[in-house]
């Protein structure tokens, strides 16, 4: 898995899962689950305003927590790190370099992470200096399940200011190239021995040039290193020959967004990366990317950025003429007897030309529903679908058989000729002929959608049940998915002050 995957978290913004409420679940069940505790190596600047962290909790399967305490010890790290109660955190000092920090409320936590209800200010003691280090020790804690325990390096490094430039923005049309400005300023008092940036960018952008200190997954940059001293109160410069993917959606926006670290911080988020199997891609085999007016080399140690609010940036993507999307519904025909069972695959398909990526916003591409065809029950349903309870879907059951409606999580992304389908089985319970239910793309509501359907024609195919005449909306599903879901995955970021997150993953399952 690779840096492209990740949701976009930017300095100083903590994630936190959406709280729920609480399902009986059986003790013996419960018991079987295992919970484990994440803490990201960090590196804090002497004499610095310190970094808010925070832990990530994740367990073997879906489970609620009831108000779950994580235990800090920060004994190892006397002399060397101090830490403290976040504002949004309810801790309290059990002994010296002991917080014990608890959440009032039921928390469900599965395989891909939660994070953002247990965060702590970890600042330098005071007379620390460069390169002490120590150990920082959590456990997780939960009524009826074993406690998860872990343990991260927390070392001091001499503050330095690096601030990403201001943003900028071009334009280009599907397809074309373009230049991305990359601007870095050292805002301190001290020479910045290197740094590093890290890149997130949308789908549509692709690397022009492969840069030999520069890191790639496929065509898509990840990372650049700069092994250049950066003098206090100069500025540097460099441009990165880009190009927009012909199935960009245009007109539209798209961003490359910039956050900068010091070597030492990118080490922690390289072992970050490393720890949840991650990777940074692979270097290019093209010309060196330098940044301009760089001073000369010297010895290096550990250094940690005193103000990471500043560190992030990004050039944002006019993205010109005319490249749209028709979504397709599919649906499905089957015949049989009263009793018995049939398999189906319902969604849509993008007809194209452009990708339909949402993955910046959150918001989903679209709104699927599917309505039951009369004389037939939904006895299996996709957990990406929610029944309807009167006018509204029933958020708290997802894939609850015996609905009359369901809406159905479409994710935020669907490229040109790839197809997003929900496994479902119904029983007909009584033969009814031409017994029609529907799939609905684009169906309308009072919330966010995509209203710019080239064909809408095509947005309901039927259901069709013992059919007479024929007209089912099924269309063949085959062979995997070819594209970048990007946005979708799970993986990671670092959140400048707040620390890595893993993000939840989607199960909608793409084919091609």
């Amino acid at each position: 898995m690779h840096v492209r995957s990740a949701l976009r978290v930017f300095a100083g913004l903590g994630v936190a899962g959406t709280l729920v409420a609480t399902t009986a679940i059986p003790a013996a069940a419960r018991a079987a689950v295992e919970l484990s505790i994440f803490f990201a190596d960090s590196t804090i600047a002497v004499d610095g305003p310190g970094k808010v962290e925070g832990v990530i909790m994740s367990a073997s399967e879906p489970v609620v927590l009831h108000q779950p305490t994580v235990r800090f010890d920060a004994t190892d790290l006397d002399g060397v790190a101090e830490i403290a109660e976040e504002v949004s955190s309810d801790c309290t000092e059990e002994s010296p370099g002991i917080l014990v920090c608890q959440d009032p409320f039921d928390v469900e936590v599965d395989e891909f992470g939660y994070s953002g209800i247990f965060d702590i200010l970890v600042t330098a003691a005071q007379g620390a200096t460069e390169g002490d280090e120590g150990t920082l020790r959590m456990t997780l804690t939960a009524p009826g399940l074993d406690p998860a325990t872990t343990e991260a390096r927390v070392r001091v490094g001499e503050g330095v200011d690096l601030a990403a430039g201001d943003a900028a923005e071009v334009s280009a049309a599907p397809g074309a190239a373009f230049t991305a400005p990359l601007r870095l300023r050292n805002a301190g008092e001290t020479v910045a021995e290197g740094a590093v940036a890290v890149f997130f960018g949308d789908y549509g952008i692709e690397a022009g040039t492969r840069h030999s200190n520069c890191t790639y997954d496929g065509n898509y940059l990840n990372t650049c290193t700069f092994d250049q001293d950066l003098a206090a109160g100069s500025e540097y410069a460099a441009s990165l020959a880009s190009r927009l993917r012909p199935d960009t959606y245009a007109p539209s926006r798209d961003a490359l967004e910039t956050v900068w670290m010091t070597p030492a911080e990118f080490e922690d988020f390289l072992k970050f990366l490393g720890d949840n199997g991650a990777s940074i891609g692979e270097p290019g085999d093209g010309p060196k990317l330098t940044l301009a007016d760089a001073g000369a080399m010297r010895a290096r140690g550990a250094q940690a950025d005193v103000d990471p609010y500043n560190n992030s940036t990004y050039v944002e993507v006019n993205v010109t003429g005319t490249n749209g999307v028709d979504l397709e519904a599919v649906g499905a025909t089957f015949d049989g007897a009263a009793g018995s069972t049939h398999e189906t695959e319902l969604g849509v398909v993008n007809r194209g030309p452009a990708v339909l990526d949402s993955s910046r916003s959150g918001e989903p591409i679209t709104r699927v529903i599917v309505d039951v065809p009369p004389g037939t029950s939904a006895v299996e349903v996709s957990a990406d679908c929610v029944p309807f309870a009167g006018e509204n879907p029933d958020w708290e059951h997802p894939g609850k058989p015996g609905g009359r409606k369901y809406q159905c999580d479409p994710g935020l992304f669907l490229a040109p000729d790839e197809e997003l389908v929900y496994p479902f089985t119904f029983r007909i319970d009584e033969v009814v002929e031409d017994a029609a239910g529907a799939v609905t793309a684009n169906a309308a509501c009072e919330c966010p959608t995509f209203p710019n359907d080239t064909d809408k024609s095509n947005d309901v195919a039927k259901i069709l049940v013992n059919g007479t005449g024929g007209g089912g909306g099924g269309l063949p599903v085959t062979g995997a998915s070819t594209g970048l879901v990007a946005g979708a995955g799970a993986l990671l970021l670092l959140a400048g002050a707040a620390g890595f997150v893993i993000a939840r993953r989607r199960r909608t399952r793409f084919v091609a």
